[in-house]
């Protein structure tokens, strides 16, 4: 038998609270474990679906992956995270980044990395139930605790992080590592290393959960679902890349962990940024390190790959038209597998 991560679902501001519902339905059936929502600037807001899946599952995970502490001060989130947790009775899990640019929203985004850490430490005490007074550098909050009774005492905390100092405050302080699209197994296995040193280096247990979000195409024709992929992979690759977005770290994070040579990386993301689809220019062996897409024995295998790189929860984006039928299909495969 695979031995496999766990499997979760990738929800978005691109889907209306509807499709959502629809998928974490379906998602619940399949035996999924966790509900992951990703919010963006300037699409939906994620909290309206978040709060419609919780009252339509029972059972399943519902985090968010992640909220930004720039345009969302940590004592807000606390507020909005600890009534969402009494809404889904205590499943809900918080990721915590600020790798997202929000210049646009003449937000100040300086020091992200210590926003990161003044969020955590404001928001593990109020999550507790305690009172908190913490002075930071970009974050503070003067003797507050939250004014309702929470579901529990204690929610699981989660960092995204790319970059090695963000890796390494990670293992200083958060539960869990959280790892974005395009990021290839082989940067997914270093990440972990250093986040477990991190841990370490102070006498702390290593996070917990590592949870990396992936498209997915899963089809019975292999070569149809390379090529839903190619196409997603292509499209979100030229968007990292176009106008410099991508922070250094995330640049690196794609390009040198792909087991692509530098000068082939860069013809490829050329030839992407001239606008050619991503089904022209894409190989196999290149795409496999961006998406997970075959037959379901073929998915089945890659996510034991994710696995071996330290994965503990594989969070699958349905790519193509048929989302439901994707989730049903990782459900049988599960139980399958044992």
């Amino acid at each position: 038998m695979p031995r496999l991560p766990r499997i979760a679902l990738r929800l978005h501001g691109g889907l209306g609270a509807a499709a959502c519902v629809e998928q974490a339905r379906a998602a619940e059936q399949a035996g999924l474990h966790t509900l992951w929502f990703a919010e963006n600037p300037f699409n939906r807001g994620v909290m309206p679906a978040m709060a419609a899946c919780a009252i339509a599952t029972q059972r399943i995970r519902i985090g968010i992956g992640v909220f930004n502490p720039f345009n969302r001060h940590p004592t807000l989130i606390a507020m909005e995270m600890g009534s969402f947790d009494e809404l889904c009775d205590g499943r809900a899990v918080l990721g915590i980044g600020a790798g997202i640019k929000v210049a646009q929203m003449g937000l100040p985004d300086r020091r992200p990395i210590g926003a990161v850490r003044d969020a955590i430490q404001i928001l593990r005490p109020l999550l507790r139930g305690d009172e908190v007074s913490y002075r930071g550098r970009v974050f503070s909050a003067d003797r507050v605790r939250l004014e309702f009774a929470l579901a529990r005492s204690g929610m699981p905390i989660l960092m995204a992080a790319v970059g090695d100092q963000a890796l390494r405050l990670c293992g200083e302080l958060a539960d869990g590592l959280m790892i974005s699209n395009m990021c290839p197994p082989g940067y997914s296995r270093r990440a972990v290393g250093i986040v477990a040193g991190a841990a370490a280096a102070i006498g702390r247990p290593r996070p917990a959960e590592v949870v990396q979000y992936v498209p997915c195409a899963m089809r019975d024709d292999a070569g149809e679902a390379r090529a839903l992929a190619k196409a997603t992979v292509g499209a979100m690759l030229a968007a990292y890349w176009r106008g410099g977005q991508a922070a250094p770290a995330t640049q690196s994070a794609l390009r040198d962990h792909s087991a692509t040579e530098p000068a082939e990386f860069g013809r490829i993301m050329d030839r992407l940024g001239r606008g050619e689809p991503g089904h022209d220019v894409l190989g196999d062996r290149f795409l496999a390190n961006y998406a997970v897409a075959g037959t379901t024995s073929q998915c089945l295998e890659r996510f034991e790959a994710y696995r071996e790189a330290g994965v503990t929860e594989l969070a699958v984006w349905p790519v193509g038209d048929q989302p439901v039928d994707t989730i049903a299909r990782l459900g049988r495969a599960l139980a399958d597998s044992g």
